[in-house]
């Protein structure tokens, strides 16, 4: 049986105004609401998803959209971007069908940005890895051309205001994807050949400076392995979807770390 979100309502209204009347119409609403939020709760899961998996799903897709659409047009490189993340998500025809739509939703004009992430916010709540998870993809996607232009950066501000995100939060994280973007790009991989701008994007990938001490840099490195971590992400509401692409942002953190660590040890 397919229930609305109203249906506890209409038929504790019915049932209380046939057996008490006013009175019994008024306690069958009260009776029914219970129930309508309760099953809300309880929803079956779409896709083997939760409800802040679906939401974090679904947003994540339409803010890439509106992003892609951002500075007038959507690039091919854009295009290939959303391809390649839906790639390391490994979905299935459906998945993609679903995470295309929503894709192609967000470009519209008419797409509400702050409805959406209001909405996504109270699925998260006040989950920072999840938040920084989802800032770490649409970052990706703005960097798909190699980089971020005025009309991206202004929208992603307005992201930040609405999920909470301080200015230095945004820095901190902006300049470590974009490490990893030139990383991506071939300027570091993991043959640890020597080269300075290889260490310098390293470095960047840790959220560090090069002139950190031993211990700091180790702990940098266990947070972001930490934060980034895919059980722990899904736990929190990450849809599985999305693992695979959380086990290669550790995969880079470990390679930033090997790099570095490697250096030291040589210096």
């Amino acid at each position: 049986m397919n229930f609305s979100g109203y249906t506890g309502k209409i038929l504790g209204a019915a049932l209380g105004l046939f057996s008490g009347g006013p009175f019994g119409l008024f306690l069958g609403l009260l009776v029914g609401n219970a129930f309508d939020q309760m099953y809300a709760r309880q929803k079956p899961q779409i896709h083997g998803r939760g409800a802040s998996q679906n939401i974090f799903f679904r947003v994540t897709f339409l803010v890439m959209g509106q992003l892609a659409k951002s500075d007038g047009r959507v690039s091919e490189e854009e295009i290939k971007q959303a391809r390649f993340i839906m790639d390391q998500m490994g979905l299935n025809e459906s998945q993609r069908k679903e995470a295309i739509g929503y894709f192609s939703e967000g470009k519209s004009p008419h797409f509400d940005l702050s409805h959406e992430l209001k909405q996504f916010m109270r699925a998260v709540g006040h989950r920072g890895s999840l938040i920084q998870m989802f800032l770490e993809i649409q970052l990706s996607m703005a960097y798909a051309d190699g980089t971020l232009s005025l009309q991206e950066k202004h929208l992603l501000d307005k992201v930040c205001r609405v999920l909470g995100i301080s200015a230095l939060q945004f820095e901190f994280i902006h300049a470590r994807v974009r490490a990893s973007t030139e990383q991506f790009r071939g300027q570091f991989n993991q043959s640890f050949t020597s080269s300075g701008d290889e260490l310098k994007t390293a470095y960047a990938v840790l959220g560090v400076k090069s002139d950190v001490g031993d211990k700091e840099l180790k702990k940098a490195y266990r947070r972001l392995m930490s934060q980034h971590h895919p059980d722990k992400l899904v736990a929190k509401g990450l849809p599985e979807e999305m693992m695979k692409m959380a086990k290669e942002k550790t995969q880079d953190i470990q390679t930033a770390y090997d790099k570095v660590s490697k250096a030291r040890k040589k210096g």
